[in-house]
């Protein structure tokens, strides 16, 4: 076993972090109380080729391996948990459902510009009535000679306004259940395609979240990913590498609080000394590395796994579970080490924890991790 990450590792790592502080951090509270898009910073993202780390350089991806993916991942979401939700989407649902089972003409047309950040895209799974269970997908896609014509509405979507390319998971024949579901790219700008609301959010209130609303979208054939009924394992196996994704990013908000509440601690005074001092602070901060690690190495291994090709979705449900218990715990911890200033929005802090919450919903709630990470085991 190796724990040393390599010095590609480091220069992702590093970079992530240098552009997180210098770009992300100033205006991240403003962004958050008006739930304002990061509209430049991430266009600087994709300059810097973080909105298609693992795509082939053939693709205008940077051909990087998943480890310097969560790495890069961790250090964004310290920050700005609404950036690195916009990254992720990006690269672990559109840019890899694309690349793995895309087209030629498909990736030269849409997974070249998208893996450079020239336009940003979005995953289109969650219905009113089908969240955790995927398999009730009322969107339809009905095949019109050349074209398809899509009706429907999905809900939840990140980037939902702000992406140009759409993948939409749709039914193509009711009758076959979950092996009548296909998949299309969708793009904005098409007949027919109406963006709802944004919605108001507790947390990542920078990203932009909307319904989208499909009457008679017409759909050229060509734009069908697979053949008709791969859709839903194209789904179920784009969602593997996107809850790995979501345990980074719920690992980086752990650590952005963590590393917050360490330093408040040492400058913080009670009694005569720093906080740090005391005990009952000693033991939070003891618990809250420990829980940090444990979190790093459940997510590092899952990359590796991926990394390796290997079985990987275990262990990502694994990470993803934990990593996003550990975001809520640590930055309720953070508050409570911060006192009465963890309350208030300039200590970021308490915007922290409202962002820890929707990593143990989105991608996956707990409990359909649960479901996943036990059928492994009883297999």
């Amino acid at each position: 076993m190796n724990f040393e990450y390599t010095e590609e590792h480091l220069a992702v790592r590093d970079a992530a972090r240098e552009f997180a502080q210098t770009e992300l951090l100033p205006g991240v509270i403003e962004r958050d109380t008006h739930a304002t898009f990061p509209h430049a910073q991430i266009k600087e993202m994709g300059a810097l080729g973080f909105m298609g780390m693992m795509v082939d350089p053939k693709y205008n991806g940077g051909g990087m391996d998943t480890i310097s993916y969560v790495l890069a991942m961790e250090e964004i979401s310290k920050i700005d948990a609404s950036a690195s939700v916009a990254m992720s989407v990006n690269n672990s649902l559109v840019c890899w459902g694309l690349e793995k089972y895309g087209n030629e003409e498909q990736k030269e047309k849409y997974l070249k510009r998208l893996a450079k950040g020239e336009i940003i895209g979005a995953f289109c799974l969650s219905e009113p009535e089908a969240g955790s269970d995927a398999t009730s997908q009322k969107t339809t896609a009905e095949r019109n000679g050349d074209h398809y014509l899509l009706n429907g509405t999905k809900n939840w979507i990140t980037n939902g306004n702000t992406a140009s390319v759409y993948i939409i998971i749709a039914q193509t024949d009711p009758l076959k259940g979950h092996k009548g579901i296909s998949a299309f790219i969708v793009e904005k700008d098409w007949e027919g395609f109406v963006v709802g609301k944004k919605e108001d959010k507790l947390g990542i209130r920078g990203s932009d979240t909307h319904s989208l609303m499909f009457t008679d979208v017409k759909i050229p054939v060509e734009n069908r990913i697979g053949e008709e009924g791969f859709g839903f394992r194209l789904a179920m196996e784009t969602l593997n590498g996107g809850r790995l994704g979501i345990a980074a990013q719920a690992l980086g908000i752990a650590a952005g609080a963590y590393e917050l509440a360490l330093a408040y601690s040492k400058e913080r005074k009670t009694f005569g000394k720093p906080i740090c001092q005391h005990q009952a602070i000693q033991f939070k901060l003891a618990d809250m590395a420990t829980e940090i690690e444990a979190a790093r190495l459940l997510v590092l291994k899952a990359a590796w796994l991926k990394d390796q090709g290997k079985e990987f979705s275990q262990a990502s449900a694994m990470a993803k579970l934990y990593a996003s218990k550990v975001a809520m715990d640590v930055t309720i911890e953070a508050i409570q080490v911060h006192g009465g200033y963890g309350y208030v929005k300039e200590y970021h802090v308490e915007r922290l924890m409202r962002d820890a919450k929707i990593t143990q919903i989105y991608e996956g709630t707990s409990e359909i991790q649960k479901i996943v990470i036990s059928r492994g085991i009883l297999s």
